[in-house]
């Protein structure tokens, strides 16, 4: 993947591009807090701290909830991996012996990570189009993580979904695509290796599904989907990081093993006294080997970490209501 430095235009070359923020143009298990009862300023204030040198107190997840809650944070910044997609039947990449890159044979690939090299798929894609063909949309279906994205963002709260998955389930769950920044990439669109011009999606999918490499109608050349391979540049919208997080006020990161760059090192660009929530099997990254005093760290399974972090939100029941309205939205189109 390219490097950090590729990426560090100053931030008002990112605004003269994607315009001024937000959707304008551009552990313990903590105790439960009664679902009527109001958030007082004191207890925010004792979360942020209250100035005059007070010892910051440790954060747990019912801290971030009431900070939710009160609208103390209200530029909420998210970045995902293929964690939370594998509620939804996708295999991650990295998991022994499940992950992707453990459980992928093919006769024609000398090792797993070879499908998103840009050299190899040149020279065979044939492996890569077999696995698109399990991924073609509407194979999967968006989880309750997906969802409790979606409903950041219908309360106002998200700034901005940094996503890594390739799948397409963040837009599938009704997320605006002003909202995501797609470090990988997506099938939504795809381009011709040789010419360059854009091929019409639609045409990839058809040879994809018949079992046919996609081929440019215009030069013939091999078309690829949109999605990053391993040495491409990252997508030009990557850029909006610059401004999206010196100015978050909560960062969470759910699902991602924080390994692959420069998406990793995202999680360090929120300011210091930012509380950063992270939802995973494990500790890893950063969060692990440098924790900061304002970290939250919620281990084990992601719906179910998802769901406590819903609860003490009070927002399980408006969650369940939009999973089962856009669930039956799906299911009427798959009719």
């Amino acid at each position: 993947m390219a490097s950090m430095a590729q990426w560090g235009w100053p931030a008002v070359r990112a605004l003269r591009l994607w315009g001024a923020g937000g959707e304008r143009a551009w552990a313990r298990r903590p105790r439960i807090a009664g679902r009527g009862t109001p958030i007082s300023s004191a207890g925010v204030s004792s979360v942020f701290g209250s100035g005059g040198g007070s010892k910051k107190e440790k954060l747990f997840l019912q801290d971030i909830a009431e900070l939710i809650r009160a609208r103390a944070c209200q530029r909420v910044v998210v970045m995902v991996g293929a964690g939370i997609s594998t509620p939804s039947g996708i295999p991650d990449f990295r998991s022994p012996g499940t992950g992707f890159y453990s459980s992928f044979q093919h006769s024609d690939v000398p090792y797993p990570e070879a499908i998103f090299e840009l050299s190899f798929f040149l020279h065979n894609p044939r492996p890569f189009c077999t696995w698109a063909k399990e991924m073609y949309p509407g194979n999967y279906r968006p989880n309750i993580i997906h969802y409790f994205l979606r409903l950041l963002h219908d309360k106002g709260l998200l700034l901005r979904l940094y996503t890594q998955n390739i799948d397409g389930l963040e837009r599938v769950s009704g997320i605006p695509g002003s909202k995501l920044v797609e470090a990988h990439g997506s099938f939504a669109s795809a381009t011709c290796t040789v010419c360059r011009r854009t091929s019409p999606v639609e045409d990839f999918w058809a040879a994809v599904m018949g079992d046919r490499v996609p081929s440019c109608a215009v030069c013939t050349g091999v078309v690829k989907p949109d999605v990053v391979f391993f040495g491409e540049a990252l997508p030009q919208r990557f850029l909006l990081h610059v401004v999206d997080f010196p100015t978050a006020d909560l960062l969470l990161i759910l699902g991602t093993s924080l390994q692959v760059e420069p998406f990793a090192s995202l999680s360090e660009a929120v300011r210091s006294s930012v509380p950063r929530l992270f939802m995973n099997q494990e500790a890893v990254g950063p969060l692990s080997w440098r924790p900061r005093s304002r970290d939250v760290l919620q281990l084990g399974d992601l719906v179910d970490s998802v769901e406590r972090l819903v609860e003490l939100l009070g927002w399980s029941q408006e969650l369940k209501d939009l999973v089962q309205r856009e669930t039956g939205k799906l299911s009427g189109q798959d009719r």
